[in-house]
């Protein structure tokens, strides 16, 4: 079978307390001039192209990620890990041998945290297709409040209905309070609007993972005919903790359409990652739909950037 070698790979790297004497971007040309030497020119000036250091950081984590996990999943020197798009322009390693995809990945970023999934050794029938999406609930909360304060809970659903699903945006505008458990029976003022929001980025978070698996973008025409039925928020862990267990903080059942037909296809988890975080994975194996369902996907590890360097020089020699 396809699936008897597979691994699923999950891993996060926490930018924020990387290179703490780079205070804007330029100096990251210094202080992490290890890390940035070990990216094509192109990769170098697309990190150092960000005006925010913290958004410098995790771009170049993202682009460090993405060449080790092809690098040591699929056995190839460092700088032979060469990427390039497919039709639908999402990043894949091609083995310029076989012209097989050995390890299928995708990266997300937010809040200084980068979330990697990959999926290698799938030899089954077609390819792995695979996403991630890694949201902060509190990253926006002073905006969020304010606009909500401002235009009410139904104007700000309104303002991103157009990449929500049709009945996505209704549910949300409806009696969530009712709908979804969770909140304390006491609960008044902004503890009611976190509770929201913290459903909003839910959904936000499934559907970015999704969407990136297809590998098409937000911009994709068919965005609303995608569906997710009742959704629910994994409840929220201890700072600093993930949900490593399935537990209230881990959502594996989905009722998702699309074009009002059950997908049945895709494998999607998602779970809290300590208080504010949430990180969502959905893997698919199209032409043998079982093996993908069939794979589990456990709670991320992290990742130190020692590990990630140190790998990549060693490949390099």
């Amino acid at each position: 079978m396809g699936s008897d070698n597979v691994q699923v790979i999950q891993y996060l790297v926490d930018t924020r307390p990387l290179w703490p004497k780079a205070t804007k971007t330029k100096d990251l040309e210094n202080e992490a001039s290890r890390a940035l030497a070990l990216l094509t020119e192109e990769e170098r000036t697309k990190v150092l192209r960000y005006y925010f250091v913290a958004d410098a950081k995790m771009s170049l984590a993202s682009q460090l990620l993405k060449h080790w996990v092809v690098a040591k999943y699929a056995g190839v020197r460092w700088w032979d890990t060469r990427l390039s798009r497919d039709e639908k322009t999402k990043p894949v390693y091609v083995d310029p041998d076989t012209g097989a995809q050995p390890v299928a990945f995708n990266v997300s970023h937010q809040a200084g945290l980068v979330a990697l999934v990959a999926v290698a050794g799938y030899n089954g029938e077609g390819r792995a297709e695979i996403g991630t999406d890694v949201v902060c609930t509190s990253e926006r909360r002073t905006r969020d409040h304010r606009v909500i304060d401002t235009e009410g809970w139904a104007k700000f659903v309104d303002m991103h209905a157009d990449v929500f699903g049709r009945g996505e945006a209704r549910y949300l505008k409806g009696d969530l309070l009712a709908a979804l458990p969770g909140l304390p029976p006491l609960a008044r003022g902004e503890e009611i609007v976190d509770f929201k929001l913290r459903a909003f980025y839910t959904l936000w978070c499934l559907r970015e993972a999704y969407v990136k698996m297809t590998g098409d973008a937000l911009l994709a025409p068919w965005l609303r005919d995608l569906e997710f039925k009742r959704f629910r928020a994994p409840k929220a862990g201890m700072e600093g903790e993930d949900e490593e267990e399935e537990g209230e903080g881990v959502v594996t059942d989905h009722e998702v359409l699309f074009r009002g037909e059950k997908v049945t296809d895709a494998n999607i988890c998602l779970r809290s990652l300590g208080e504010d975080y949430m990180t969502c994975t959905a893997v698919r194996t199209p032409e043998r739909k079982e093996d993908a369902l069939g794979w589990k996907l456990g709670p991320f590890e992290f990742l130190e950037m020692e590990t990630v360097l140190s790998d990549a020089e060693a490949r390099s020699e």
